[in-house]
């Protein structure tokens, strides 16, 4: 049996929070898809660590932590986090494993990343440049390098002639980029990557599930950037929904039983694209500062607005999503009044679905206002005790996406989680 984690939005949803809290659960816990362009945040007492490619499940002793086929792998990251878990005590060389089909993000990828990031001028898409798109490019194309050719005697060879492929890129865009560097730590990150648990990732999975083991699949990114069905071109290059669990991890889907999707209680963005209830206002400004929304891995500060309905039961319904998980409920404690978008305006006509090509639109945003609650909510732990103003907010969004809101999440430690 698969359960399935992922964000409902455009990322950074605090789902890196939600899988540590639900990894008590679960025997194994894998990521299926993304690379480094993920920062999941996570509190280990009052200290915190950002994970980007280990599993939110590494902090728990007796779980099973997969990287899957699907994602894409910087070896220097993922050594650096290893070491960051290390520090908490954790033996990581214990309970992580990798799939031997997981592509790797070499250094001319990087370079790549920022000549096509650079050639777009202000068309540019926001990319968090850390080579994820020109090494799913190249996994598309059959031309790329996966974890289980490092142990090839023939892998140098095989580096050096992709390399070269990648220059001849780079020189017919005129772009420069010493990477002198970034080579001399990715040859002595592949040393470390070789002593780690390299496995068939799909046969380790699929003979866990067999066995009667519960496996947790955690998502990156969110639905709204889907390579598919995200606001294209404003996405990342991975399929970050449902579907994305099956071919990241190879599991059938009749293994999939609950999709726990995570979405905020307001709406963040980060990079360029569409974002309909996008607020340029005091009240912005509010969410940015008091939700800390500055992201985790770019450190770039996040666009902020009211929470979309039209956009969330659009990625309801792509998901097959089961149960809802509402996080940083409690950023909206000061606000005298809250705003839901419940429908577009296009053109004059009102419509409630996701449009094609969502850039090329005046999309005007309608919505319903609530009574704000105007109390803190941290301390709170039972939802019999949440303000009526809220319970009239989650029993509205209940309604309009037809899933279930089954936790809120009142702050960032790992105990502030109310089940609804």
């Amino acid at each position: 049996m698969v359960d399935v984690i992922l964000g409902l939005q455009w990322g950074d949803e605090g789902k890196g929070k939600i899988v540590d809290f639900f990894a008590k659960d679960y025997d194994l816990i894998a990521r299926f898809q993304g690379g480094p362009n993920a920062g999941h945040t996570l509190y280990v007492g009052d200290k915190k660590i950002v994970l980007h490619q280990i599993p939110s499940g590494i902090f728990h002793e007796s779980k099973t932590n997969l990287i899957g086929s699907g994602v894409v792998l910087d070896a220097v990251t993922l050594q650096k986090e290893c070491n960051a878990v290390a520090a908490f005590g954790v033996d990581y060389k214990k309970n992580l494993f990798i799939s031997e089909r997981t592509h790797l993000i070499l250094p001319t990828h990087r370079a790549l990343d920022k000549a096509s990031e650079l050639s777009k001028g202000v068309e540019k898409i926001g990319s968090t440049l850390k080579g994820i798109g020109p090494t799913y490019m190249d996994k598309t194309g059959r031309n790329g390098l996966r974890v289980g050719d490092l142990l090839d005697k023939n892998f140098t060879t095989q580096y050096i002639k992709l390399r070269m492929k990648h220059q001849r890129l780079l020189d017919a865009a005129n772009f420069e980029e010493d990477i002198t560097v970034w080579e001399e730590e990715f040859f002595e990150s592949l040393d470390f990557l070789r002593q780690l648990k390299i496995v068939n990732g799909e046969y380790f999975i699929n003979e866990k599930i067999a066995s009667g083991k519960k496996v947790l699949a955690e998502g990156a990114q969110g639905s709204m950037l889907d390579v598919d069905f995200g606001t294209f071109p404003f996405v990342t290059s991975s399929s970050t929904i449902t579907a994305g669990v099956c071919s990241g991890l190879g599991i059938a889907p009749q293994k999939i039983k609950e999709v726990i999707g995570i979405t905020k209680a307001y709406c963040t963005r980060v990079g360029s694209g569409p974002f309909p209830t996008e607020l340029f206002d005091d009240t912005g400004d509010f969410l940015r500062n008091a939700g800390n929304e500055f992201g985790s891995t770019t450190g770039r500060p996040r666009r902020c607005g009211w929470i979309d309905l039209v956009a969330l039961q659009f990625a309801c319904m792509i998901n097959g999503v089961t149960q809802i998980v509402m996080t940083k409920a409690d950023i909206l404690d000061g606000l005298d009044e809250l705003k839901v978008c419940n429908s577009y305006n296009i053109n004059g006509e009102e419509k409630n679905y996701i449009p094609f090509q969502m850039n090329r639109l005046n999309i005007e945003p309608q919505y319903k206002t609530f009574e704000g609650w105007k109390r803190d909510i941290s301390a709170v732990n039972s939802y019999e005790d949440m303000p009526a103003q809220m319970k009239t907010y989650i029993e509205f969004l209940d309604g309009f996406i037809k899933a279930p809101v089954k936790y809120i999440s009142n702050g960032p430690g790992r105990e502030q989680i109310v089940a609804v």
